[in-house]
């Protein structure tokens, strides 16, 4: 695989734009999957996890959370994005 070309700051900043969270924190977690699938030998840019409270989430069920996190980061995940670990809570 090329050059990194997604990272925990993009991610953070989409869903910040898109969902306007109260608390939103992206953590790379890449290097814990070393020669796992979807690694890209570098250590970066392939697993993340999410955890984000937002209004938007109110309401809504766990899988509808989970969808609007998706679509917020639908220009990313393409990028190189393998594994994706969210925790969407509603304020």
């Amino acid at each position: 695989m090329s050059d990194v070309s997604v990272s925990a700051d993009k991610l953070e900043a989409a869903l910040r734009q898109a969902l306007q969270p109260e608390s939103c924190v992206v953590s790379d977690d890449s290097h814990q999957h070393a020669g796992h699938a979807g690694a890209n030998g570098t250590g970066f840019g392939t697993h993340f996890s999410v955890q984000i409270k937002a209004r938007c989430f109110n309401g809504l069920t766990h899988v509808q959370r989970h969808r609007l996190v998706y679509d917020a980061l639908r220009d990313l995940i393409p990028q190189g994005v393998h594994a994706l670990v969210i925790k969407a809570e509603p304020v």
